[in-house]
Parts: C-alpha cells; sequence; structure tokens
C-alpha cells in the first residue's frame, strides 16, 4: 500500500499517513494537487490531506480540491502537532533572524515568534520543507518550525497552544462502501433565497442528525454566489441520510456526497 502525501519526509501529512497504516510505503509530493495526480494515476492507492487544524482552522484548498476531482473520502486521521524550532547544528536561539515555515504552523506559533523580537517570518510550502531548507543552507541565522522528526532540536514546544490538532482525511479512486462508515461529508450550493440555510439544515436536525462541521467556499466564475461543505455523524446509507438529502435536493443548486467513512478515533 502506497499513500500520497504533501511535503518533503518528515512533515506532518507522513505521519498522519503512517497513522493511518503503519506498514504503508508513502509517496511524497510537492503540491496537494500532485496528491489528486498521484492517485488519479495508480501511483499511490490513497492520497492524505489536512482539512483543519483546531487552531489554524481550515485548509481552503483542499477543500476546494475535493470539489474539483471525483475522488471519495475514505478514511479520517487525527494527529496531534508538536511544533518545534529547528536549526543547524551549533545554533543558539539568539542568533535566529529568519524562521521559515508553512502558513498554517506560523499562525499556530504566532505569540512566540513575536517574542523573539526583530525575526523575519517566510512562509513556504510545508513545515519540513522549511526545515529541509535550513538544513541544506549555510546560514546560522535560520530557523524552522517543524516537526520533531524533521531535524535536530534546540527549541521545543513553541506552539502557542498545547492541544494542537490536526484532521486529515483520505482519499482514493475506490468507490466500494467503508463497512463501519459512521461520518459523512457533502457539498452544496444555494439557490439565494431568504433562509435557504435555515431550511437546508434543517433537513438534518430534524432527524436528529449532527453537524460537526460547516464551511462556506466561493463558487469560482460566479462572484458573491458559495457553497457548503457540511461533515454529518451518520453514514450516507443510513434511511435518515438519505431522506435529508433528498428534502435537501428541494433547497439547493446542486448537492453532492464527498465521502462516507470512519470518523478518526478521538482517542
Amino acid at each position: 500500500m502506497t499513500i500520497a502525501f504533501q511535503g518533503e519526509p518528515g512533515a506532518y501529512s507522513e505521519a498522519a499517513a503512517h497513522r493511518f497504516a503503519p506498514s504503508a510505503d508513502v509517496l511524497p509530493c510537492r503540491s496537494f494537487e500532485d496528491v489528486f495526480t498521484a492517485v488519479v494515476s495508480g501511483r499511490a492507492l490513497y492520497g492524505i490531506l489536512p482539512m483543519e487544524n483546531s487552531v489554524g482552522g481550515s485548509i481552503h484548498r483542499n477543500y476546494d480540491l475535493l470539489v474539483e476531482h471525483e475522488l471519495p473520502i475514505v478514511g479520517e486521521v487525527e494527529l496531534a502537532v508538536d511544533h518545534c524550532l529547528l536549526g543547524r547544528p551549533g545554533a543558539k536561539l539568539a542568533d535566529i533572524r529568519t524562521v521559515f515555515s508553512h502558513p498554517q504552523a506560523l499562525a499556530q506559533c504566532e505569540e512566540y515568534l513575536r517574542s523573539l523580537g526583530a525575526v523575519e517570518i517566510v512562509a513556504v510550502y510545508d513545515t519540513a520543507g522549511g526545515a529541509k531548507m535550513v538544513a541544506d543552507g549555510s546560514r546560522a541565522d535560520a530557523g524552522a518550525v517543524a516537526s520533531r522528526r524533521a531535524a535536530e532540536l534546540f527549541a521545543d514546544g513553541v506552539q502557542d497552544y498545547a492541544s494542537n490538532l490536526t484532521r486529515f482525511v483520505l482519499i482514493s479512486r475506490s468507490l466500494d462502501s467503508v463497512a463501519d462508515a459512521n461520518k459523512t461529508s457533502l457539498v452544496f450550493a444555494l439557490k439565494s433565497k431568504p433562509g435557504a440555510l435555515f431550511r437546508a439544515l434543517s433537513c438534518f436536525a430534524l432527524r436528529d442528525i449532527n453537524l460537526t462541521k460547516l464551511e462556506s467556499r466561493p463558487i469560482r466564475g460566479r462572484p458573491w454566489e458559495y457553497m457548503f461543505y457540511v461533515d454529518v455523524d451518520i453514514s450516507r446509507h443510513a434511511l435518515e441520510y438519505g431522506r435529508a438529502v433528498t428534502q435537501l435536493g428541494e433547497f439547493t443548486q446542486w448537492v453532492r456526497t464527498l465521502g462516507s467513512y470512519r470518523a478518526a478515533d478521538k482517542r
């Protein structure tokens, strides 16, 4: 089994892939788009994508990519994030003048980085990629916010909040049903009418279906029109879900189920 992930070896996405399948082979990809391409082409059985962080919020690009492609969500993983400030061997904290990392990681360590004083913050494509830039470079004044696995550690615990989790989803070409699915993701676009969102969400509320996520995103090419992503605690094969989506169709321009899967183990 091969799982494609975005980033360099040592990235949090790689750790999430091994959390899902400890013995899996992993395939590093430069971008999130490349993860989808690796799955579509068959180079990887699964792709793993970070969707949201409990501190930094949603990774919007991946929500958009789920709509642009026809790859269903088949699994979910939650991973505890433990950011560290990494530097070249012999570097001292007082010497750091530039810090590289992914924008999400930088946002999650904003207060700590501000406490370092006049330090330049540079956003890069990946946390482990930032660590690789520092390791491959020659600057003793450069550091990176990344995982403990990404490089040699010289100052740890730099995130602003101790409870820091990232939720990942697994995508696959397989349309086979997940036997123990208890969570479903869907997306829909509303008709522009008063109370449209209220009516849409009532389809689930009236059937006692719990919503765990609601996210709006602009529809490209149609200014000021939006689609809504929803996660619900129910399988797509449950009778109540089918009835809810049937009624939802009365209030929407279109609706699409993105996948039904086993929710991450909260333990």
